[in-house]
C-alpha cells in the first residue's frame, strides 16, 4: 500500500498521474492546492478513490475550504498525516 500526495489541483497533469499511478489499496493525500480536488464540483475526478481520499486540515483551512468537502473525503490533520505514512510502505509525492 503507497501513499500517493498530491499538492496540485484536480484539472493538472500530476493529478492525473497520480490518479493513473494507484494502486487498488492505495491512498491518497491532498495538499496545498490539491485540497481544491475537496469541492463537490471535482467529484467525478476522484470517483475511483472513495474511501481512500483524504485531505490536510491546515491546508483546508488557509484555503478556507474546511467544511465544505464532498463527503468520502477524510480529512486529517498534520498527525494524521503522520499516521498515514507510518501505515503505508511507501510515499509517492506529485508536483
Amino acid at each position: 500500500m503507497l501513499l500517493h500526495i498530491l499538492n496540485r489541483a484536480p484539472d493538472t497533469p500530476a493529478c492525473r498521474q497520480a490518479l493513473s499511478a494507484m494502486g487498488p489499496a492505495d491512498r491518497l493525500l491532498l495538499i496545498e492546492d490539491g485540497v481544491f480536488g475537496v469541492l463537490a464540483a471535482q467529484r467525478a475526478v476522484f470517483a475511483g478513490v472513495e474511501g481512500r481520499l483524504y485531505a490536510l486540515q491546515e491546508d483546508l483551512e488557509a484555503r478556507g475550504l474546511l467544511g465544505r468537502h464532498a463527503d468520502g473525503i477524510q480529512v486529517v490533520d498534520v498527525e494524521g498525516f503522520v499516521a498515514l505514512t507510518e501505515t503505508c510502505e511507501r510515499t509517492v509525492s506529485w508536483y
